[in-house]
C-alpha cells in the first residue's frame, strides 16, 4: 500500500516535515509494510520556505538583514542548486514587534532586498519567495533600494524608503538595479488578489492589522499612489496581488516577477503530483481545519491533486494481494459513495465550523489528533506524538473498513 503523507505545518507545534514523519510513523504501526512517501507541504504563508527546503534537502543559511524598523535580525535563506527560497516575513515579519512597538510609517522592506542580494551572491538563477505576514506598507521601496534603486525629493535629495520619507517622493531612478536580476526568474507565492490602492488595496485591507490608524491608512494609500505615479507604473498597481505584503507584490512586479498561487507553487516545486502517482491513500493535515480550508490553502491543493491521481486506488489494503476490495476503490458495494481519485484522511488540532464541507472533496476522514482533555500548551508540546497515535488509529479503522 502506497501512502503519501503531505501535511502543512501545525503552527507552534510541528514543522511540515515533522508532521509528515509523524503521519508516516503512525501509518507504519498500523500497516508495517506500507510504502510511506513524506512530502512536507505549505501554501504561501508561514512555513513556505521550510517546507520546500525540507522536501528538496536544501542547504539553509542564516544571515543578518534589516528588520521592520531597521534593527538587525537573523533571517533564513534556503539554497537548492541554483534555486533560492525564502519568506519575506523572515526579514520583515509582523511577529518581530509587539503591538505597542509598531510604527508603520517608519517601517520598510529593506531586509527583503538584502535576502535577494544574497541569493544572487550565491549564484541563484531562480528565486522563490513566500509573501505574507509582513509588518510593512512601503510598496516594496526598501526592497528595491537594497537592490540599487534610488528615490529623490523635488530638491534632488535622496530619500529613505519608509512611508514617512517616501511621502516626499518626486523622482525614482531604477537604472542602478542589480544587473544580475535580468538573469533570474523570481516566482512569488501570493495568495491574495488585492490591488495596490483603494478600498481593497494594501493600506486599507492590511494596514490596520499592522497598527495603522484610519489617518495612517489615508496617508499610506496616498504615498503608494504617488509612488506608482512617479515610477510610471499606474498600470501595474491594478494587477491582482500588487497590494500583497504592504505593496511588496507591486515591487516584485516591477522586477518582472510572477505572482502565483502559493500552494500550486509549492506542489510543483516539491513534486507532489509525481509522489501521488499510484498512491492508495493520502494523509494530510494542519493545525486547524474549517470551511475556509478549501479556499486556496494547502489542503485545497492536496485535494485537487488527489482527485486527479486515482490510478493506484482500489488495491486491497488488508490482504496486500492486489485485488479490489469493498468500499473505496471497487469490489462489492457498501452503500457509500465512492470518492473520486485517491481518498484523503486529514488530521488537525482543531476541527472548526463548516469542516464537514471537506467530505465533498475527496476527504474520507477528518480526525482531531488530541485524545484527551488538556491545555493548549500540552497539546502543542505533544503534537507529534498525538499525530502519530491518531494516524495509527485512523489507519486501523481504514483497513478494517476495507475488509467489509
Amino acid at each position: 500500500m502506497k501512502i503519501v503523507c503531505c501535511p502543512d505545518s501545525f503552527k507552534e507545534s510541528m514543522t511540515a516535515a515533522q508532521a509528515a514523519a509523524a503521519l508516516a510513523a503512525g501509518a507504519r504501526r498500523a500497516i508495517p509494510d506500507a510504502q510511506c512517501v513524506e512530502v512536507p507541504m505549505a501554501d504561501g504563508g508561514e512555513g513556505f520556505a521550510r517546507a520546500i527546503a525540507d522536501a528538496l534537502g536544501a542547504r539553509v543559511i542564516t544571515l543578518p538583514v534589516a528588520g521592520v524598523r531597521g534593527a538587525t535580525v537573523t533571517a533564513e535563506l534556503a539554497l537548492a542548486g541554483e534555486r533560492a527560497i525564502f519568506e519575506s516575513a523572515a526579514a520583515v515579519g509582523l511577529d518581530q514587534l509587539r503591538p505597542e512597538e509598531r510604527d508603520i510609517r517608519r517601517s520598510d522592506s529593506t531586509g527583503v532586498g538584502q535576502l535577494i542580494a544574497r541569493a544572487l551572491d550565491e549564484g541563484a538563477t531562480e528565486i522563490l519567495v513566500g509573501l505574507g505576514g509582513s509588518a510593512t506598507n512601503d510598496g516594496g521601496a526598501g526592497m528595491l533600494a537594497a537592490l540599487g534603486a534610488r528615490f529623490y525629493d523635488d530638491a534632488a535629495t535622496e530619500l529613505g524608503t519608509t512611508p514617512a520619507e517616501m511621502a516626499r517622493l518626486a523622482r525614482a531612478d531604477f537604472s542602478g538595479l542589480d544587473p544580475r536580476l535580468a538573469g533570474v526568474t523570481i516566482r512569488v507565492a501570493c495568495d491574495v488578489d488585492n490591488p495596490l490602492l483603494g478600498e481593497r488595496g494594501a493600506s486599507a485591507i492590511y494596514g490596520p492589522q499592522k497598527g495603522a490608524s484610519p489617518e495612517d491608512v489615508d496617508f499610506l494609500d496616498g504615498v503608494l499612489r504617488n509612488f506608482a505615479t512617479v515610477a510610471g507604473k499606474m498600470d501595474v498597481q491594478e494587477t491582482p496581488g500588487a497590494g500583497a505584503a504592504g505593496g511588496l507584490g507591486f515591487a516584485f512586479l516591477l522586477l518582472g516577477a510572477s505572482l502565483e498561487s502559493g500552494v500550486d507553487l509549492v506542489m510543483e516545486t516539491v513534486g507532489l503530483a509525481e509522489a501521488m502517482a499510484g498512491a492508495d491513500l493520502v494523509l494530510t493535515g494542519e493545525g486547524a481545519m474549517d470551511r475556509q480550508t478549501l479556499m486556496g490553502k494547502t489542503l485545497s491543493g492536496v485535494a485537487r491533486l488527489a482527485a486527479a491521481a486515482g490510478a493506484g486506488a482500489g488495491r486491497d489494503v488488508s490482504a496486500g494481494d492486489g485485488k479490489p476490495a469493498g468500499g473505496v476503490g471497487g469490489g462489492k458495494p457498501t452503500g457509500c459513495a465512492k470518492p473520486a481519485g485517491v481518498p484523503i484522511i486529514a488530521f488537525a488540532g482543531k476541527l472548526g465550523e463548516g469542516v464537514e464541507d471537506l467530505y465533498e472533496h475527496g476527504f474520507v476522514g477528518l480526525v482531531p489528533i488530541v485524545d484527551r482533555p488538556c491545555t493548549l500548551d500540552e497539546a502543542l508540546a505533544e503534537g507529534a506524538a498525538n499525530l502519530e497515535n491518531a494516524a495509527e488509529r485512523a489507519l486501523r479503522l481504514y483497513v478494517a473498513g476495507q475488509r467489509v
